[in-house]
Order: structure tokens, then sequence, then C-alpha cells
């Protein structure tokens, strides 16, 4: 067929796959960081943001969020239930991929962003909550930023697009979204009983770590939409910008409490894949290993002086990895971004413009208010008609038992 390109579309339907594994490895990473009693629940939380998304985007979300322009804000119904979307391409994307295919690959990315919130309010949030919460959140939070930094073309794109924002694959829509959405649910339902992180599984967790990295190839890479050689730069920069991001975070340690921990060079490793998301396709390999180890370094600080500090119980580091390091990368990008390794792109401040930095800092502080007014607004009208919270009482049996009824460890 006219335009469509064989290797291309493997290239996109294998990193799709990478994307939808980072789902399982979500859910162990998360799985091995709560309480013994807490796991299946934290665990159900990253494959019902699988389930719901999976048909939300179908029905409306793909359409809000890539669907012809209105006003820059969202995108209009023309390609609900998928009507208009076919395996012809849609020039505004991409001219080699089927636009089915398109919307097969950022479904997974809609999926990944929902379920990375739940660790932010992990082992204290009822069930039906949670799924009238991804249900809501996926339409009116992520689709439309979305659209504001990826829906479109030329004038008739998204606000933040036509602002010259770059966002590779998704500093802004994914990262920062989702950790500043986290803090602000945890802020809503409130502290844990014991705030204090008991991790019942730390290998588990880090087999989970493992799994992201490796499905962060396909969220990365995958972006590029094409076998080309910024595909080739994304790979190189998401694991470059990994590993230095766990070196910042296990020197932080290793300096301050004199002993590197498995669980916080893991999570270093998570830092430095987020900080470089933004800008994985147009930064070079040496900018990337900058970008990681300041994301693994602010990290730590996030996670062990912040939080503490400000009291908030975001119980898995959402906001902390997420969203500390979403926003630095997103800020890096405008620093670091450059023309000789990406043409479509734009040189940032390190190159003498000045104002692509200011663009990506606009688009941080857009990202930020909307997200959180908007997630506030969605927690407070669910608790009208379901109970956000579950009781003391379950707290202390655990959610596992109370909220699903089975022991994920039967001991004899």
């Amino acid at each position: 067929m006219d335009g469509l390109n064989g290797s291309d579309m493997a290239f996109v339907l294998i990193s799709a796959a990478l994307v939808m594994v980072m789902i399982p490895g979500l859910a162990l990473f998360y799985g091995g960081m709560v309480k013994s009693k807490n796991v299946l629940s934290i665990t159900l939380h990253s494959y019902v943001a699988l389930i719901i998304i999976s048909v939300q985007w179908i029905f409306i979300g793909y359409s809000i969020a890539f669907g012809p322009d209105k006003f820059g804000l969202f995108g209009g119904l023309d390609f609900s239930f998928l009507n208009n979307v076919g395996i012809l391409p849609n020039a505004d994307y991409s001219t080699t991929i089927p636009q089915l295919l398109f919307v097969i690959f950022q479904m997974m990315f809609a999926v990944v962003t929902g379920a990375v919130i739940s660790g932010a309010f992990a082992e204290r949030m009822r069930f039906p909550a949670f799924i009238m919460f991804i249900l809501l959140w996926s339409t009116f939070v992520y689709a439309p930023i979305a659209h504001w930094v990826w829906g479109g073309s030329g004038q008739n794109a998204g606000w933040l697009k036509q602002l010259g924002v770059q966002d590779f694959a998704g500093g802004l829509v994914v990262e920062i979204n989702s950790g500043v959405s986290g803090l602000v649910a945890a802020i809503v339902i409130g502290k844990r009983k014991k705030k204090v992180s008991e991790p019942h599984h730390i290998p588990m967790a880090v087999l989970g770590g493992g799994i992201l990295w490796f499905g962060w190839f396909g969220f990365n890479a995958g972006s590029a939409l094409a076998i080309n050689g910024t595909a080739v730069n994304a790979f190189l920069t998401t694991n470059s910008a990994a590993a230095a991001g766990a070196i910042g975070f296990a020197a932080c340690e290793w300096l301050i409490h004199k002993k590197p921990t498995t669980l916080g060079t893991i999570s270093g490793a998570i830092a430095g894949l987020v900080a470089i998301t933004p800008g994985c396709g147009y930064v070079t390999p040496m900018s990337s290993l900058f970008i990681g180890l300041v994301g693994g370094t602010l990290c730590f600080f996030a996670i062990v002086f912040l939080k503490a500090k400000l009291g908030y119980d975001d119980a898995l580091d959402v906001f902390g990895c997420h969203g500390v390091a979403g926003i630095w990368g997103t800020i890096a990008t405008g620093i670091f971004s450059s023309k000789a390794v990406n043409s479509a792109g734009a040189d940032g401040l390190f190159y003498g413009n000045f104002e692509l930095f200011k663009v990506q800092l606009i688009a941080v502080g857009a990202v930020i208010l909307y997200t959180a007014v908007v997630t506030f607004i969605i927690l407070k009208v669910i608790d009208l008609f379901i109970k956000l919270r579950i009781s003391k009482e379950d707290e202390s049996i655990g959610l596992d038992v109370s909220l699903h009824g089975e022991k994920a460890y039967n001991v004899i």
C-alpha cells in the first residue's frame, strides 16, 4: 500500500509490545515495595489500568488526544469508536505506518501513565474508587494533555505543540502528568496509618525495575515511529541515562547513609529513564549521561528529604521519581536539545537558543497546574459518590483480604 513501510510497522508493533510489558514490570516493581498483605491489590491496579484504558482509548480516549484539533485544547470526536481510523496512515503523525498501529502504540502510553499513579496512594484506596478514577483521569487529564503536546500539526495542533515544545516520548504527557496527579491523590486521600515503607520483597521490586528498563526502549526508541537514526539515538540515550541515574542515586546513598542499597540503585535507574524520556530523541549521548546523573540525584533528595520535610505520604514515590525527574528532564531538553541530533527538533539553551528553554518552562507550568486542579476535582467528585479511602479496619487487615478476598502467600 502506498506510503506504508513494513520495517517501520514491525518496529512500532514490537515497540508497542515492549511498552505493554512495562505493565507486569510495574506490577512487580510496586508489588515488591508494599507490605505482603497489599501486594495483590497494587498488582491489580496496574492490570486494571490496562483493562479499563484499553477500552476507553478505543471509545473516546484516542479521539480526544489525537483527533482533529479543537481550539488547541483537545481533539474532536471524529475518531471516537475508531470511526475514520484504519490501515491508511495519518500524515499528522506518520506517513509510513497505519493510523490503527499509531492507536495501539499510543494506547500503551496511556495505560502505563495511569498505572504509574497508583503507587502514590498504594495501600489505602478502595477498588471501586480506583476504577472510576482511572476512567475519568485518562479521559479528562491524560487525553487533553496528550493533545496539547502531540496532537495535530501546524496551525491545527495542540497549543503547546504550536509553541514548539519538545517532548519526544512523554516527559510532560506521561511523567510530570503522573507524578503530579499521584501527589495530589496522596494528599487528598491522606496518610497511611503507618507511613514508613515496608518493602516485603526487594528482589521482586528489582526484577520489576529491570523489566521497566527493558520496556522503556520501546517507549523511547519506538517514539521515532520508524527505523532510523533518531530511534538509534533514543535507544542509546535511554540506556545511558538509566545507568547514570543509578550511579547518581547510589552515590548519594553511599555518601550520606554510608551504604548503597539495591532498591535505591534500581530507583535511580528508573529516575534516569524518566529524566531522559522527553529529550531522548533530541540530545546527544553525552548530554544524556548528565541528564540521568542529575535526575537520579534529584530524586534521591526528593524521596529522602523533601517528602519527609513536607509530610505527604507518596507511598511508592511517584512524585519523587516521575514528577521530579520529569520536570528536570523536560527543562533539560530545553537546555541540551540539538538540531545536529534531530533536524526536526531545535537547538536548546546550551546551543544559544533561549526560546526553546522558555517554551519548556511554560509547558512544565501549564501541565502541573492543569493536572493538579483537574485531578483534585475528579477525586472530590468521586468521593461524593464512592468513598475514596478504605476503613482503618480494612487497612489493618490488608487490601488483599479486605477488598479481594485472597492472600498472595499461603504459608503452610
